[in-house]
């Protein structure tokens, strides 16, 4: 396939789900639905998970029932210390420097969040941009209007020329059908096919080849 823009998702993509950061995450969104919201604590976990579903992420999902505010619902559940959960991987880094395509970081977590990340993986020089949930407003993976918003954003308009890279199936699943090469990173959930597979970013050129064929 010739390729020209690979999408690479964050949380749990860039970095192992095996970390514990984004159950770390969760906590903090739990802790931000009972002390932020006021919601009862017996209820915040089924309310999490029915917000997720129904709205894409649970941010959508208070914002739109509960009228909180981004910036301080995104400064609040990112605040744990990244160093106790990821450190750098060498090994990533080798793999995205063989590719001289646009690397684009597309995550539903904010800029800030994804540059703290990246800063830690020491991978930040790695990525050209960062399209974020702020970005993609209001929308969000896997709406497929957050790809089409992300591709306008990159300057990529064309999906068959683009790679999404991603943990999450149901993100892998709206990309394909919108035209995208998919990877996905980490263990199948799912019968949904991606066109590849691989355990860890650092084995991409296993299954996309950095010359753009």
């Amino acid at each position: 396939m010739s390729y020209t823009t690979i999408f690479i998702d964050l949380d749990d993509t860039v970095y192992p789900a095996s970390s514990g950061l984004w159950d770390a995450i969760r906590e903090r969104i739990d802790l931000y639905m009972i002390d932020r919201v006021h919601i009862a604590p017996d209820i915040v976990t089924p309310l999490r998970k029915n917000l997720f579903s129904t709205y894409g992420t649970t941010m959508r999902g208070l914002v739109a029932e509960y009228q909180i505010d981004e910036q301080d619902y995104l400064d609040f559940v990112h605040n744990v210390p990244l160093a106790d959960f990821i450190s750098p991987n060498p090994l990533v880094r080798q793999a995205l420097d063989l590719y001289s395509q646009r690397k684009v970081i597309f995550t539903n977590a904010d800029t800030n969040h994804a540059n703290r990340v990246l800063n830690i993986l020491q991978l930040a020089d790695c990525f050209d941009q960062i399209i974020d949930i702020r970005a993609i407003a209001p929308y969000c993976k896997p709406q497929p209007d957050a790809f089409r918003i992300a591709l306008d954003h990159s300057g990529a308009k064309d999906p068959a020329k683009c790679v999404l890279v991603d943990d999450a199936l149901f993100n892998v699943t709206a990309a394909r059908e919108l035209g995208f090469y998919t990877v996905q990173v980490g263990p199948k959930t799912s019968a949904t096919e991606p066109h590849a597979s691989i355990k860890s970013l650092a084995e991409l050129p296993l299954v996309l080849d950095p010359n753009g064929q």
